[in-house]
Protein backbone atom coordinates (compact mmCIF):
# COMPACT_ATOMS: atom_id res chain seq x y z
CA UNK A 1 0.00 0.00 0.00
CA UNK A 2 2.73 2.24 0.86
CA UNK A 3 4.92 1.88 -2.56
CA UNK A 4 1.39 2.37 -3.98
CA UNK A 5 0.80 6.10 -2.69
CA UNK A 6 4.55 6.73 -3.49
CA UNK A 7 4.06 5.28 -7.01
CA UNK A 8 1.01 7.75 -7.27
CA UNK A 9 2.74 10.71 -6.48
CA UNK A 10 6.54 10.89 -7.36
CA UNK A 11 5.51 11.98 -10.48
CA UNK A 12 3.51 15.06 -9.23
CA UNK A 13 6.65 15.50 -6.79
CA UNK A 14 9.75 15.40 -9.85
CA UNK A 15 7.26 18.44 -11.16
CA UNK A 16 7.02 20.36 -8.55
CA UNK A 17 10.77 20.18 -7.70
CA UNK A 18 11.64 20.59 -11.62
CA UNK A 19 9.41 23.85 -11.12
CA UNK A 20 10.72 24.99 -8.10
CA UNK A 21 14.34 24.85 -9.30
CA UNK A 22 13.78 25.88 -12.85
CA UNK A 23 14.40 22.80 -14.50
CA UNK A 24 12.81 22.70 -17.64
CA UNK A 25 11.21 18.72 -17.84
CA UNK A 26 9.52 18.95 -21.12
CA UNK A 27 6.23 18.42 -19.90
CA UNK A 28 3.04 20.93 -20.71
CA UNK A 29 1.59 23.21 -17.66
CA UNK A 30 -1.89 22.36 -19.45
CA UNK A 31 -1.20 18.17 -18.59
CA UNK A 32 0.17 19.30 -15.21
CA UNK A 33 -2.00 21.80 -14.32
CA UNK A 34 0.49 23.21 -11.22
CA UNK A 35 -1.98 25.17 -8.41
CA UNK A 36 -1.14 26.02 -5.57
CA UNK A 37 -3.78 23.78 -3.87
CA UNK A 38 -2.20 20.75 -5.84
CA UNK A 39 0.93 21.41 -4.14
CA UNK A 40 -0.45 21.76 -0.69
CA UNK A 41 -2.26 18.25 -1.04
CA UNK A 42 0.94 16.76 -2.67
CA UNK A 43 2.99 17.77 0.40
CA UNK A 44 0.10 16.80 2.47
CA UNK A 45 0.19 13.09 0.61
CA UNK A 46 4.14 12.89 1.40
CA UNK A 47 3.62 13.29 4.51
CA UNK A 48 0.83 11.14 5.60
CA UNK A 49 3.45 8.62 3.55
CA UNK A 50 5.92 9.36 5.52
CA UNK A 51 4.01 9.01 8.86
CA UNK A 52 2.93 5.30 7.41
CA UNK A 53 5.40 3.20 9.25
CA UNK A 54 2.50 0.63 10.52
CA UNK A 55 0.09 -1.86 8.87
CA UNK A 56 -3.00 -1.11 8.17
CA UNK A 57 -4.50 -3.70 10.46
CA UNK A 58 -1.58 -2.00 13.56
CA UNK A 59 -3.46 0.74 12.76
CA UNK A 60 -6.67 -0.24 12.98
CA UNK A 61 -5.80 -2.07 16.32
CA UNK A 62 -4.25 1.49 17.25
CA UNK A 63 -7.73 3.83 16.79
CA UNK A 64 -9.48 1.15 18.88
CA UNK A 65 -7.22 2.39 21.49
CA UNK A 66 -8.18 6.28 21.42
CA UNK A 67 -11.47 7.79 21.92
CA UNK A 68 -13.07 9.23 19.27
CA UNK A 69 -13.47 12.61 21.64
CA UNK A 70 -11.35 14.95 20.01
CA UNK A 71 -9.66 15.90 23.42
CA UNK A 72 -9.12 12.54 24.93
CA UNK A 73 -6.54 10.17 24.82
CA UNK A 74 -5.28 6.56 25.18
CA UNK A 75 -3.16 6.21 28.64
CA UNK A 76 -0.81 3.63 26.29
CA UNK A 77 -0.01 6.87 24.45
CA UNK A 78 2.81 8.21 26.94
CA UNK A 79 5.55 11.01 25.43
CA UNK A 80 8.92 10.77 26.43
CA UNK A 81 10.01 12.74 29.30
CA UNK A 82 12.77 15.85 28.66
CA UNK A 83 11.67 16.64 25.13
CA UNK A 84 9.72 19.56 23.58
CA UNK A 85 6.35 19.50 22.52
CA UNK A 86 4.25 22.49 21.42
CA UNK A 87 0.70 21.22 20.28
CA UNK A 88 -2.41 21.13 22.58
CA UNK A 89 -3.06 17.28 22.59
CA UNK A 90 1.02 16.88 23.30
CA UNK A 91 1.33 19.15 25.90
CA UNK A 92 -1.89 18.06 27.83
CA UNK A 93 -0.72 14.73 27.46
CA UNK A 94 2.65 15.55 29.06
CA UNK A 95 1.33 17.23 31.79
CA UNK A 96 -1.55 14.40 32.26
CA UNK A 97 1.55 11.72 32.51
CA UNK A 98 4.54 14.03 34.41
CA UNK A 99 2.42 16.57 36.04
CA UNK A 100 4.16 19.16 34.39
CA UNK A 101 5.03 21.15 31.39
CA UNK A 102 7.90 20.16 29.42
CA UNK A 103 11.27 21.56 29.34
CA UNK A 104 10.79 23.75 26.31
CA UNK A 105 8.37 26.00 27.97
CA UNK A 106 9.64 28.70 30.00
CA UNK A 107 8.17 31.59 32.82
CA UNK A 108 7.79 35.15 31.78
CA UNK A 109 10.37 35.94 34.37
CA UNK A 110 12.57 33.51 32.81
CA UNK A 111 11.70 35.05 29.52
CA UNK A 112 12.22 38.93 30.41
CA UNK A 113 15.84 37.61 31.61
CA UNK A 114 16.88 37.03 28.25
CA UNK A 115 15.50 40.18 26.70
CA UNK A 116 12.05 39.51 26.14
CA UNK A 117 9.24 42.06 26.51
CA UNK A 118 6.25 40.43 24.57
CA UNK A 119 5.28 38.56 21.67
CA UNK A 120 6.94 35.27 20.38
CA UNK A 121 9.77 34.59 22.80
CA UNK A 122 11.45 32.51 20.09
CA UNK A 123 14.13 35.36 19.60
CA UNK A 124 15.56 35.18 23.01
CA UNK A 125 15.11 30.99 23.23
CA UNK A 126 15.18 29.11 20.28
CA UNK A 127 12.02 26.88 20.65
CA UNK A 128 10.97 27.56 23.74
CA UNK A 129 7.51 28.86 24.92
CA UNK A 130 5.98 30.68 27.39
CA UNK A 131 4.11 28.64 30.19
CA UNK A 132 4.57 27.65 33.67
CA UNK A 133 3.09 30.89 35.54
CA UNK A 134 0.16 31.44 37.19
CA UNK A 135 -3.47 31.86 36.60
CA UNK A 136 -5.61 33.43 39.26
CA UNK A 137 -9.18 32.67 37.73
CA UNK A 138 -10.39 35.55 38.96
CA UNK A 139 -13.62 35.43 37.45
CA UNK A 140 -14.07 31.64 38.28
CA UNK A 141 -14.78 30.52 35.03
CA UNK A 142 -13.00 27.46 36.57
CA UNK A 143 -13.65 25.09 39.10
CA UNK A 144 -12.75 26.74 42.50
CA UNK A 145 -11.63 24.51 45.31
CA UNK A 146 -9.48 24.98 48.57
CA UNK A 147 -6.09 24.93 47.67
CA UNK A 148 -6.43 24.18 43.63
CA UNK A 149 -4.56 26.44 41.96
CA UNK A 150 -3.68 26.85 38.18
CA UNK A 151 -0.69 26.98 35.92
CA UNK A 152 -0.81 28.63 32.16
CA UNK A 153 1.27 27.96 28.95
CA UNK A 154 0.87 29.46 25.21
CA UNK A 155 -0.15 26.56 22.77
CA UNK A 156 0.57 26.84 19.35
CA UNK A 157 3.22 29.65 19.05
CA UNK A 158 6.20 28.34 17.67
CA UNK A 159 7.36 29.98 14.56
CA UNK A 160 4.83 33.13 15.27
CA UNK A 161 5.49 36.61 15.70
CA UNK A 162 2.86 36.62 18.56
CA UNK A 163 1.92 34.52 21.40
CA UNK A 164 -1.50 34.34 20.04
CA UNK A 165 -4.81 33.46 22.08
CA UNK A 166 -3.97 29.51 22.84
CA UNK A 167 -3.59 28.08 25.94
CA UNK A 168 -3.41 25.24 28.30
CA UNK A 169 -4.64 25.92 31.89
CA UNK A 170 -3.92 23.33 33.88
CA UNK A 171 -4.63 22.81 38.49
CA UNK A 172 -2.25 21.48 40.86
CA UNK A 173 -4.72 18.65 41.54
CA UNK A 174 -5.13 17.05 37.86
CA UNK A 175 -7.65 19.10 35.62
CA UNK A 176 -6.51 20.42 31.90
CA UNK A 177 -8.42 23.23 30.13
CA UNK A 178 -8.03 24.56 26.65
CA UNK A 179 -9.06 28.06 25.35
CA UNK A 180 -8.32 28.97 22.29
CA UNK A 181 -10.03 32.32 22.68
CA UNK A 182 -7.91 33.76 25.64
CA UNK A 183 -9.59 32.71 28.72
CA UNK A 184 -12.86 33.57 27.07
CA UNK A 185 -14.21 29.96 27.11
CA UNK A 186 -12.92 26.43 28.16
CA UNK A 187 -13.05 23.06 27.32
CA UNK A 188 -11.58 20.59 29.76
CA UNK A 189 -9.50 17.81 28.36
CA UNK A 190 -9.97 14.26 29.83
CA UNK A 191 -8.12 11.01 30.02
CA UNK A 192 -9.64 7.96 30.08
Amino acid sequence: MLKNKLKAIIPSLVVILGTIFGINLGINNQDVNLQESNVGAIVQQISEIQNEEISDQNLNEQKDNFSTEKTQHSKNNILEENKYYYSKDDVALYIHTYNRLPKNFITKKEARSLGWVGGSVEKFAQGKCIGGDRFYNNEEILPVKSGRTYTECDIDTLGKNSRGAKRIVFSNDGLIFYTENHYETFEEINFE
